[in-house]
């Protein structure tokens, strides 16, 4: 198992969690989660088994989209606490033998970020150039058609310098112009100043919007747009992300990365697979792990999730790490996508696939999507668009410890409301109970971490049909695993005719399933997933 470990890096035998720091731990009593917080919940993470933690941006912000519109790169936010503080949350973490990353928003400032405050201040400031300035058209219009993120155009017009600047988000997050080489020079040398620190490494956001074709053409109208999607959606990015010498950029990072000790680099890519596995770069020098999320978008169902598998699997460069991932704070929550009891069978499947698997906070207890009343809501891509239920607020809700009030968050008003049933659903009632969401995490990530063929084996695909799925996996030299999932809330029947097998089960979604011997044959019950040693 050693000889294993040392074979593969930290980042490919890991779990990684992932923590919105607003809603994680408060221990200054204002209601919102801060740096403290973070520390006094370590030994949870620590105990649960994660080997990395990634924590959203906590820098200086004016908070138009809750810190992902930094004004300071190298600071950090009040509302979270002091540099000191970061420091010894740094410290805490290396201590207790785990590794933390940091969001990285290279794509654009905030509004109020000293870099824009020149770059508007006039025309022939040396800083003009760090962002997109385009002249309007001859009647006045846009540059373009391109579309923000949060609803309406990409374009805000400047009174002051008389042009329109770039934004893919909001109006106070102006994107940065990556083919400046100032531009790139400043932002290394922020990835500098946290790898200095000892930060071991980044996720970066929205990696594919940081080069925009230098034509400015417009983007194509999307043929399958439905009212009820986003508004973004009316037009395919074409040219507004993805563009081919972002992967310059890309492997540019990954050289100052790669200048520190074992440091790593995840990048934010919401694109098809083909377009995705681009992002490994050119001898696998580009992102150590572009996030896969398919997890998240392919709809819960067994033929198309072993379908997504093997694409995912096939289209992976020779010596690229597979990664998986069922919710962030930008998606809905796994259990209220896939519902509780799947939320089970997703939680066996996230941990079993090939590759370093990110657990988003809350999962491991089985946290569901709050029903923020419209007069609470806080995020401005449920603010822009009211009537399309875009919100993300109802994923970003406080972690719920234990029973007392505001579920061990705050002993102050929280930013966000908790869930109704916190008192009964919580990380301290689910740590007593052998049959709960958390015990199931738990157990599922000790035995991925024990067993080599778990954590860096091969993947097999065995069988799939309307109900189920069943692969292997297996390091050479160790045992072999097979996991039977059943993605039905119906029993269902395994008989693979060109696959014959015996083995036991050592961990299942129903532990009563634990310890049976099955040949050949398994019968499984509805929302039901079993992990099988198989006989050599």
């Amino acid at each position: 198992m050693n000889e294993e470990k040392k074979e593969h890096l930290w980042w490919q035998n890991g779990i990684f969690y992932q923590i919105y720091p607003r809603s994680y731990q408060d221990s200054n009593s204002d209601g919102v989660g801060d740096l403290n917080g973070i520390i006094k919940r370590l030994d949870h993470l620590k105990w649960l088994g994660i080997s990395a933690v990634w924590i959203s941006p906590i820098y200086p912000s004016p908070m138009a989209d809750f810190g992902y519109d930094i004004s300071d790169y190298t600071g950090i936010h009040p509302l979270f606490g002091s540099m000191n503080d970061f420091d010894k949350l740094l410290e805490e973490i290396h201590v207790r033998d785990m590794k933390l990353i940091l969001d990285l928003v290279p794509n654009h400032t905030s509004d109020q970020h000293p870099w824009f405050q020149e770059s508007k201040s006039s025309r022939d400031n040396p800083k003009r150039d760090w962002y997109i300035w385009h002249d309007a058209k001859p009647d006045g219009s846009e540059p373009n058609n391109w579309l923000a993120s949060f609803g309406g155009s990409a374009w805000e017009w400047d009174e002051q310098t008389q042009q329109y600047y770039y934004h893919a988000f909001l109006k106070e997050q102006p994107d940065l112009n990556w083919r400046n080489p100032e531009v790139q020079k400043a932002m290394m040398d922020v990835m500098r100043f946290w790898l200095d620190k000892g930060v071991d490494g980044f996720r970066v956001d929205v990696m594919w919007h940081m080069i925009k074709d230098n034509q400015f053409r417009d983007n194509p109208i999307n043929p399958d747009y439905e009212s009820h999607m986003a508004t973004y959606d009316q037009l395919l990015p074409v040219y507004s992300t993805d563009q081919p010498e972002v992967h310059e950029i890309v492997r540019m990072m990954r050289e100052v990365l790669d200048s520190y000790d074992e440091r790593m680099m995840i990048g934010e890519i919401y694109l098809p697979i083909q377009k995705l596995v681009t992002y490994y770069g050119v001898d696998n020098k580009g992102a150590h792990l572009p996030f896969n999320f398919m997890l998240i978008s392919t709809p819960w169902e067994a033929k198309k999730l072993a379908s997504a598998i093997d694409q995912y699997e096939g289209a992976l460069p020779e010596e690229g790490w597979p990664n998986w991932v069922l919710s962030n704070h930008d998606q809905p929550r796994i259990t209220s996508r896939v519902g509780m009891s799947q939320a089970r069978v997703a939680a066996m499947l996230l941990l079993t696939l090939r590759g370093t698997p990110t657990i988003y906070y809350g999962d491991e207890i089985g946290m569901r999507d709050v029903p923020i009343p419209f007069d609470e809501v806080q995020d401005p891509q449920g603010l822009n668009m009211p009537d399309k239920n875009l919100s993300r607020d109802p994923a970003r809700t406080p972690m719920q410890w234990d029973n007392t009030d505001n579920g061990g968050f705050t002993d102050a008003k929280p930013w966000l409301r908790l869930a109704d049933n916190f008192r009964r659903e919580n990380v301290k009632v689910q740590k007593e109970d052998t049959f709960s969401m958390l015990s199931l995490y738990k157990r599922l990530i000790e035995l991925r971490q024990q067993e080599p063929s778990l954590h860096v084996g091969d993947y097999s695909p065995i069988y799939s049909d309307n109900q189920m799925l069943a692969f292997t996996r297996h390091a050479k030299g160790h045992q072999q695993y097979m996991v039977v999932l059943n993605l039905s809330h119906r029993p269902c029947y395994f008989k693979p005719k060109h696959f014959s097998f015996k083995g036991t089960v050592v961990l299942a979604t129903f532990p009563e399933r634990e310890g049976t011997v099955y040949s050949n044959t398994i019968s499984l019950g509805g929302d039901e997933g079993i992990l099988l040693r198989l006989d050599d």
